[in-house]
């Protein structure tokens, strides 16, 4: 039984680390390329110094002093744009932490042998990503929030003590895909602002 455990954290694990680097390498640059035509190579380049420091410290908030830095000399965004967009993303835009809270209370559910059908499965969907917006962030926040996404379809919510042990080698992935986020969405609201202007001219 004990590895069988081990096999389900080990895929729950590659689940949520694949699902994760795929939103911050190809869904969070594509959108980037489509509305700026930045290149990815490019922007990992000025923002590398910050996802490092996100990817090892798991805290957004420890890291937006680095993360304004890289956007603003780094990435040329406006110090006005970045220094709105970039500490509101450190609180709201939580991309990564909402992908683990979902992924979890369907992990939770499997091994509990409680079947979900898709009213639970939407009910996940959405107050996780309610309480990702919520989470202050700091390291393991995510498992604050998770009490809420578990109750909120009876999971077991004893259970989050399966997922403590892991929590903190998931937490620095997902940090360093919600500070992406965070400088995306910083250019892509200074390239719609310039097209705006534009248009009224």
């Amino acid at each position: 039984q004990n590895s069988a455990l081990l096999a389900s954290l080990a895929h729950f694990i590659s689940v949520v680390i694949g699902t994760t680097l795929f939103h911050g390498i190809v869904v969070l640059p594509l959108l980037l390329w489509l509305v700026t035509r930045m290149s990815p190579l490019r922007f990992w380049k000025g923002s590398r110094e910050a996802l490092i420091t996100a990817f090892a410290t798991s805290s957004s908030a420890a890291t937006l002093p680095i993360t304004l830095r890289c956007t603003e000399q780094h990435l040329h965004v406006k110090k006005d744009i970045a220094n709105f967009v970039v500490p509101l993303g450190a609180t709201v835009n939580m991309d990564g932490t909402a992908l683990y809270e979902a992924a979890a209370a369907l992990f939770v559910a499997r091994l509990a042998g409680i079947e979900l059908d898709l009213a639970h499965q939407l009910i996940i969907f959405f107050v996780a990503m309610l309480g990702a917006i919520g989470a202050p962030g700091i390291p393991s926040v995510g498992m604050l929030s998770m009490v809420l996404v578990l109750e909120s379809v009876g999971l077991p919510t004893a259970a989050i003590a399966i997922l403590l042990p892991i929590d903190r080698i998931l937490d620095t992935v997902r940090t360093a895909v919600n500070v992406e986020g965070d400088m995306i969405g910083s250019l892509i609201v200074q390239k719609l602002t310039e097209s705006s202007s534009e248009k009224s001219v």
